[in-house]
């Protein structure tokens, strides 16, 4: 297997899906706070961590011409490629818990297979992370492009700016960064291949077309000051699910697990356990 995945705890298994340029070990003490409750899962996604890229999807200038007014096609074999993997790799009925990036795969995870995803619970998740003329809940297509420029030039320190812009606002701002600059690079730096895939899947998927498809009970967790992903994408998202319920955390940036994870653990029990 090309996965690696740390197992904590016992009971009813939950896998942890990661945000862009992280890995699996940002939810360890999130998964030391659930084990006495659940089997925690955490993921470090394809070309991250310890986990060995499974190949993307090769851009080559005529493609990108290609597909400029249809992103989607571009992004949609990323997803299936990780979703192949992860779904290889957990056989068995399960939670799934997304932040961010990895919320975006677990909605897609969920429409593939229904049967097997129990229950979601989407972390600073939208259906839609890049900003259109149908939707003002996304951050500007200029910003990604100049991070789709920087990462060519120097992927470490567009990483850095891009956890800036994660707890910017957050209480605990500063101690926050700090934490997550430590964590950033401690297995090792993410694969560019891995990096420039996950970065297609935020600027061209647009999931709202397929929401109503995922009727799993879902749980939406927003920061009230989320500056990537505001509260209303999560509102939207809440809304267009047919089984959700949105939960907004006074103080919160884009990691609410990180700033305040008394809350978040409170929410994530309470759903499970439903």
């Amino acid at each position: 297997m090309n996965l690696h995945v740390e197992v904590t705890g016992r009971g009813a298994p939950l896998v942890m899906l990661h945000g862009w340029g992280m890995h699996g070990g940002i939810w360890s003490d999130t998964a030391r706070m659930l084990a006495a409750d659940f089997q925690v899962h955490n993921v470090d996604l394809p070309g991250h961590g310890y986990s060995r890229n499974v190949g993307w999807v090769e851009r080559s200038d005529t493609h990108r011409q290609s597909t400029e007014n249809d992103g989607y096609r571009y992004a949609q074999p990323i997803l299936l490629a990780i979703v192949d993997e992860l779904s290889s790799f957990f056989p068995m009925p399960i939670n799934v818990c997304g932040w961010s990036l990895g919320g975006i795969i677990a909605q897609h995870w969920a429409v593939r297979e229904p049967d097997k995803i129990r229950r979601l619970i989407l972390v600073s998740s939208t259906p839609c992370f890049a900003s259109r003329e149908d939707w003002a809940f996304g951050m500007p297509q200029e910003t990604l492009a100049q991070f789709a420029a920087e990462l060519e030039k120097n992927h470490a320190a567009t990483l850095r700016r891009f956890l800036a812009l994660q707890v910017r606002g957050s209480e605990g701002e500063r101690e926050l960064l700090a934490a997550l600059r430590e964590k950033l690079f401690s297995r090792g730096e993410p694969d560019l291949e891995a990096l420039r895939g996950g970065l297609a899947i935020l600027r061209d998927a647009d999931l709202r077309g397929t929401l109503q498809q995922i009727t799993q009970p879902a749980l939406v967790i927003a920061g009230e000051r989320d500056k990537l992903t505001p509260p209303e994408a999560s509102h939207y998202l809440a809304q267009s699910l047919p089984q959700a319920r949105a939960v907004v955390v006074a103080g919160a940036a884009h990691a609410p697990f990180l700033s305040h994870p008394e809350i978040f653990i409170e929410q994530v029990k309470k759903f499970l356990h439903e």
